[in-house]
This record gives structure tokens, sequence and C-alpha cells, in this order.
């Protein structure tokens, strides 16, 4: 029977996050980690996961960590961004120099815009960006952390901690109030930090090769660059003239940023005004991008849904953009996409509830949002849940990073093609 039981690359996914989670929740219950309030099983595998997952939702503090506990997340949150898939495609390049065609098509599966000829300097560039970046960051927060009143040894450990918990869009901080009331260089380096490791790696590898080789930007990245823009520069400018409690350009920015993928706070989330929340939430619904360390529905799915709206407003019967015709199979992926993740919502929002019913509606949502988007901003309501919540939340964050699309994929072991063609029937709609 195991014999004729076929694993296709989403199935490994799935189980290779399993896999780590259940090793980082063993990690965590370690002797040689402590709490200061102690780590129960649930707690620590909720933690696990959160690392993993790069949400950043966490039930205790990550400051009562001892030092071995906080390196722990670190390489929670390191194998959790890369991805399994592309960690071991990338370990065995180190070691061998080359990848076979059956690990390139697993690769090319998993991420759509990359093509198989490309896989293996794609991979080797996901290693170098990563580190690169990282170390980039290192250097200037350590700076920020020192001005901020720490000595040069505790700012360099916060610096390399901050670093990756920023890249790798997981929002982990070992000050209890995140990043209240830091200087602007530690929030300006975490927003560069955060938009190169939520843009994606297709994205930077193109405009690496664009300014190197003067090759041009693929549509993807044209997508990317110009939706993920579009998603800082408009929430920015409304935050900034309509919530009061961002007072400062840099804070609204910050907010704007961070809110779609990161979790890193510069103000109390909790003290921001209900429409704030509410465009929070949409910005987390959405996410970052598709091959990157973000999670939410991605900016190519919600610009692939939007674009049939003015299609259809117009009288259009194709989707084209920029001389680019876009595959009807592509939209209905983006809308089952979509659609997975709001019954996801739904649900996990609709259980907290009935389980905790002083819980006001926002606010549970916003939580699960942000749980299922793997973003890390908290209201206060995550630590008030028992330990039904956090299975709720837990399964939220493990979904929301596979990706509804993995799941809808999971039995699929080659594309469908039907035989018969049917003929075509209209249903009234509206």
């Amino acid at each position: 029977m195991l014999k004729n039981l076929r694993l296709n690359p989403w199935h490994y996914l799935m189980l290779s996050f399993i896999f780590i989670i259940l090793f980082g929740t063993f990690l965590l219950k370690m002797p040689f980690v402590k709490h200061d309030g102690g780590l129960s099983f649930i707690d620590a595998l909720f933690t696990a996961t959160s690392a993993v997952c790069v949400t950043g939702l966490t039930v205790v503090n990550t400051s009562g960590f001892n030092v071995p506990g906080q390196i722990v997340l670190m390489f929670l949150m390191q194998l959790g961004a890369i991805g399994i898939m592309t960690l071991n495609a990338s370990l065995i390049l180190l070691i061998s120099g080359n990848i076979d065609l059956k690990q390139q098509v697993s690769f090319s599966k998993l991420q759509d815009s990359i093509s198989m000829k490309s896989s293996s300097g794609i991979l080797k560039f996901i290693l170098k960006i990563t580190f690169i970046s990282e170390i980039i960051g290192f250097v200037l927060l350590s700076i920020g952390f020192h001005l901020q009143g720490l000595s040069w040894s505790d700012a360099a450990y916060e610096g390399v901690f901050h670093s990756i918990s920023a890249f790798c869009n997981a929002g982990f901080s070992t000050f209890d109030n995140s990043l209240i009331g830091m200087n602007s260089i530690i929030k300006y380096t975490v927003m560069a930090l955060i938009i190169v490791g939520g843009i994606g790696y297709v994205v930077v590898f193109e405009v690496y090769r664009k300014f190197s080789t003067h090759q041009r930007l693929g549509f993807h990245s044209k997508i990317v660059i110009f939706t993920s823009l579009l998603l800082i520069i408009v929430p920015t400018l409304f935050l900034y003239f309509t919530d009061s409690t961002l007072s400062s350009f840099t804070d609204s920015l910050f907010q704007s940023v961070t809110a779609r993928t990161a979790g890193f706070n510069s103000i109390d989330t909790a003290s921001l005004h209900t429409v704030t929340l509410m465009i929070v939430i949409i910005l987390m619904f959405i996410g970052g991008s598709p091959g990157s360390t973000a999670g939410g529905i991605k900016t190519t799915t919600f610009f692939v849904s939007m674009v049939p709206v003015f299609k259809i407003l117009r009288g259009d019967k194709t989707v084209v953009v920029n001389q680019k015709h876009i595959p009807h199979a592509v939209v209905l992926k983006a809308y089952a996409i979509i659609t997975l993740y709001v019954l996801l919502i739904f649900i996990a929002t609709v259980s907290l509830l009935l389980a905790y019913p002083n819980f006001t509606p926002l606010n549970t949502l916003f939580e699960v949002v942000s749980a299922t988007g793997t973003v890390g901003l908290s209201t206060g309501v995550t630590s008030e849940i028992a330990t039904f919540g956090k299975i709720v939340l837990i399964l939220c964050m493990y979904l929301g990073r596979i990706g509804p699309a993995s799941l809808a994929m999971v039995k699929t072991t080659k594309d469908y093609q039907p035989r018969i063609l049917y003929p075509q029937e209209k249903i009234n709609l509206g």
C-alpha cells in the first residue's frame, strides 16, 4: 500500500511544515530552554507554529525566553521563511552544486513564476539575498539599538534577532512593546527588510538582473511591484490623514508596511481607530507576494481578482493587461484562493466567538485574519484565549502559511484535462 502512495510537492510542503513545527515544539520543551512564566506544551506548540509560519502571534512574552530559547526561535523563523522545499534544494546545491530534474520540477511547481531552467540560479540567489539582507539589516539595526541606549553587545544581539525576524516577516520582538518608541533608523531598516523579504525572491532576482544585465522585468514582477507600491502608498496617506493615533508619517508608513505581513508595531494596535483596524484587516488579508516570506492571499491574487471587475464594467470578455492575456484558469484560481481564505476566516472567527462570547466581533476577526495571513498583529485577544482558542489559531497559522491553494491541489498529481467538452449554458447573475 505504501508503494502505491504518491506524494506530490504540496504533500511534501504540508508534511515538512508539520515536522518542523513538532521539532520546534520539542526544542522549546528541552531543559536548556527556559521561560520566566513557564511553558506548557500547548504554549510551546503555539510558539513553534508562530515561528515556523513566521506569524509573530504569541501567548507568552518572547522577552521571557532565555538566550537559548530565543536562538531556537531565530532558527525556526529562518527555516519557516526560506521554506522546507527551498531549503532542501538549496542545501543540495551547496553540497553538490546542482539539483536533479525531479527536484527542479518539484521546486518549479511550488513557484509557478519560475521556469525549470532558472530554478538552480534562483535557489542560489535565495540564500545570497537572504543572508546579505540580514547582514546589512544587522549592521544598521545594531547602530539603531545602540543609539537607543543599549550597549554595543546588547545592540548587536538585538540587531541579529530583529534582522532575522524582520526579513522573515515574522514580527517576533524581544521587547514587550515591540518597536514602540524606537528611533527612525530602526523603523526604516525594519521596513526595508520587510519589503525585501515580502516582495518575493523572483522579483528581487529580476530587479537585480535588470540592473546588472539590463534585462526587462517579467510580467509577474511588474504586477507585484505595482500592486505593492499601491498597497503601501494609498493606506499610508489614508492612515496619516484620518487616524490621530498615527501622529507621524513614519508611523503611518510603518503601519502600512507591517500590516501586510510582518506584525511589528510602532504604536499600540489596540488604540487604533475602528476604521484603521478595518483597513489593517484588509491589508493583512492581502499579504505579501508569491515566493516570499509573507502570507495572505498574495498581491498577485488580489490584482488578478480586481482586474476582471473593471473589465466587466467596460464590457470586456477577456482579461488583458499591458498587452498580456491572463488566462481564465488563473482568474478562477485567484477567486478560489480568496474563497478558501474567507471560509477559513469565517469558520475560525465563529468558533472563537462561540467559545469566547465576551470577545468583540471586530477584535476576534482581526486576530483570526492576523493568524491566517501570518501577520502577528494583535489587539490583545490572543493573550486571553485558552487551549481551544490556541488550537484554532494554530490551525489558522498553519493553513495560512501553506496556503489554501495547496489544500485545493493536495490530491492533484497532474493537471486535469477533461476528455469531454460539454455545451455551454448561461446562468443569470446579480
